[in-house]
């Protein structure tokens, strides 16, 4: 078991699960307490790395490309505040922090978890029913229907038609931008039947994002609808469009061959790593 308290939030591995609890003080930035606690299996982890620094450090957890419906929806663009995956270390932690990464790299190796995408979301997404009002409207998602709500933000034309309303079935894609700098961000809602190139501003399938604060939980529900899409690599049917799945695992050598033996042994590390405290030797 490997485990690092911060203000944060607390990170615990219990060598199959990485269970990540965000901190509940002001300094935590709302996306993540909105989104509340999260367990990470193995099989989703793709590597971490902790990066130290004089005023304190940052664990970054890099998950494989499709296990996640939010890493799917923010692709990157979340700040480094907002992103569940990422916490900030006091520098008299920075032992603990590289302890408990080694420990994840560790087991990694040891499960033989693939770099490579994943062809199944192995994290469930946002929770539902799940709404947020942010930039010109409200979108809300109760697992079945997208509702999009105009506020005295929105343009006239965009909001003439009152609100929309959408079943999950005519959604065929999600798309998050947050805003930055002079450049206003979006959600947008690709729906079947009313496809549009307008600008977000005149989008009635979408919301625009000015760049605040609460730009980030729209990404909440645009991930919670993606979570119940089908996933990149499977068609409308749900079937998967390219081979093998990536995170199946090699069959076993028979026993008794020499593979077997190194087997063996990589199944006895644990034991020995357990052991082992921050600035001791093996």
């Amino acid at each position: 078991m490997a485990e690092i308290f911060q203000t944060d939030g607390t990170w615990t591995f219990d060598g199959s699960t990485i269970r990540i609890v965000p901190g509940r003080e002001r300094g935590v930035h709302l996306v993540r307490q909105t989104l509340g606690e999260l367990t990470v299996p193995l099989a989703a982890v793709a590597g971490i790395a902790f990066e130290p620094g004089r005023k304190g450090g940052r664990l970054r957890l890099r998950l494989r490309d499709g296990a996640d419906p939010l890493s799917q929806v923010t692709r990157g663009r979340l700040s480094d505040a907002a992103d569940p995956y990422q916490l900030r270390t006091e520098p008299d932690r920075s032992g603990v922090a590289e302890y408990f990464a080694e420990e994840v790299r560790t087991a990694l190796l040891l499960e033989q978890v693939p770099e490579g995408p994943a062809d199944r979301y192995l994290l469930p997404g946002p929770a539902v029913p799940v709404s947020a009002g942010a930039g010109d409207g409200t979108a809300s998602f109760d697992g079945e229907r997208v509702r999009l709500e105009w506020n005295w933000l929105t343009d006239d034309g965009k909001g003439s038609g009152g609100p929309r309303e959408f079943p999950l079935s005519d959604i065929r894609a999600v798309e998050w931008l947050p805003g930055v700098g002079l450049e206003n961000g979006y959600l947008r809602f690709e729906v079947q039947g009313s496809p549009t190139k307008a600008r977000p501003k005149y989008d009635p399938n979408a919301i625009e994002l000015y760049g605040f604060k609460k730009d980030g939980l729209m990404a909440l529900v645009g991930a919670a609808v993606v979570a119940r899409l089908p996933h990149p690599t499977a068609d409308r049917g749900g079937r998967r469009l390219h081979g093998p799945s990536p995170s199946r695992r090699p069959r076993s050598p028979p026993p008794g061959t020499p593979a077997d033996d190194h087997d063996t042994l990589l199944r006895r590390l644990p034991s020995w790593v357990s052991c082992i405290t921050p600035g001791s030797s093996p």
